[in-house]
């Protein structure tokens, strides 16, 4: 059977497994060897060429979780988009990337980018129209990042990949949000997804990782980058992604279910003045995301009333932890103005609507009575 008519949970659990030939086992085997037969063989293995047997078939899970041709692994999220981001630009060359994504990214373009000629636009906005508008006669690439963290906003994927292909553009998209569960870019004409497989790959707070997929003729192009950069990942944190990667539809389907849950609860609640979360219907790109996405993500954000104090809030939090990262099993919650936006200026987070009081909230397995128990008592601890 192919592997794009499989099941989404049947792929995470079967498709990427190495084969115990002798033994048989339900786990894959972890090959732990940096060094591999060279002499009459077919394939030259080495964990810098992204090839050892636990990479080559964890990459195979992730191709056929994003209906693609191949992809490949790497050792951290900024691994994967910067060594994209090399592949496909070079000097002389401009980017356009949306004017609302993670701050690791745009700190990468605007710290790393000027070293090496690269040109870059973002957006005045997250529409097509935004996109057009910033297109140069040597634009080589678009990016964007959707739902974008940290306030959820929406970007047409089917309209950028065909800007990008009437102008001769390649595309690519983030695609950590709303994870291969939620929503398959490259079926609506993107070139290459990326995501931080540290989030909803892993699940479990425990992994670094990151992974990009797209055609065979692509992936080839950023391994001829990505060999000279360095940036795999060991072969036995690979191992521990795979084993990881099984409960990837359990996982985020309970996740976007408690999410939708909460964000109805915190929309009607006193003490918070706003809610981001693509699955609402107050939210302005709804109809654009239910039409693209099959489920609205286990991510979203709200920003709490002034009177009370973002941080003194999550201090009190009993349940929910305080974290830098997000998309484990265990609900996190952070201030994206100390975090994930810190590299930010003050005017540069203002211009995008990142406020003091802005809380992301990512959303995990328990039940929701306990999370709403949760945020209430840390509430009621600060009057």
């Amino acid at each position: 059977m192919s592997k794009n008519k499989l099941g989404l949970n049947t792929i995470c659990t079967h498709i990427g497994e190495v084969k115990d030939e002798q033994f048989k086992g339900a786990v894959s085997p972890m090959y732990l060897s940096s060094s591999y037969e060279f002499l009459d063989v077919d394939v030259k293995r080495y964990p810098r060429y992204f090839n050892t047997p636990n990479q080559e078939h964890l990459s195979k899970k992730i191709a056929a979780l994003e209906h693609t041709d191949a992809a490949l692994i790497f050792g951290s999220g900024m691994a994967a988009i910067s060594t994209m981001f090399l592949a496909f630009l070079r000097q002389g060359d401009h980017l356009v990337v949306q004017n609302t994504l993670y701050g690791g990214t745009l700190n990468f373009i605007k710290e790393e980018f000027p070293k090496y000629g690269i040109e870059y636009t973002f957006t005045n906005g997250y529409n097509v129209e935004d996109f057009e508008a910033a297109i140069q006669p040597n634009t080589k690439l678009i990016h964007i990042e959707t739902p974008s963290n940290p306030l959820l906003t929406i970007t047409d994927i089917n309209a950028i990949a065909q800007l990008g292909k009437s102008k001769g553009i390649f595309t690519s998209i983030d695609n950590t949000f709303a994870s291969p569960v939620n929503q398959n870019p490259m079926d609506l004409g993107i070139d290459m997804v990326m995501h931080s497989a540290t989030k909803y790959f892993g699940g479990h707070s425990d992994i670094l990782a990151g992974a990009v997929a797209s055609s065979n003729e692509h992936i080839e192009r950023i391994w001829n980058v990505g060999k000279n950069l360095g940036g795999n990942l060991s072969d036995m944190t690979v191992w521990m992604l795979e084993r990881s990667m099984k409960t990837l539809g359990l996982r985020v389907k309970a996740q976007t279910k408690n999410a939708m849950k909460l964000a109805k609860w915190l929309e009607k609640h006193s003490k918070v003045s706003k809610v981001y979360y693509p699955g609402l219907k107050s939210h302005p790109d709804y109809k654009l995301a239910k039409s693209q996405m099959s489920g609205f993500g286990a991510m979203l954000s709200f920003e709490l009333t002034d009177d009370i104090d973002a941080l003194q809030f999550q201090k009190q939090l009993k349940l929910i932890k305080s974290s830098m990262s997000l998309a484990g099993v265990e609900s996190t919650m952070l201030s994206p103005y100390l975090t994930s936006h810190a590299l930010l200026t003050q005017d540069e987070r203002d211009a995008v609507g990142i406020t003091n009081q802005l809380i992301r909230f990512s959303v995990g397995i328990e039940e929701t009575k306990d999370i709403k128990h949760d945020i209430n008592q840390a509430i009621k601890a600060l009057k």
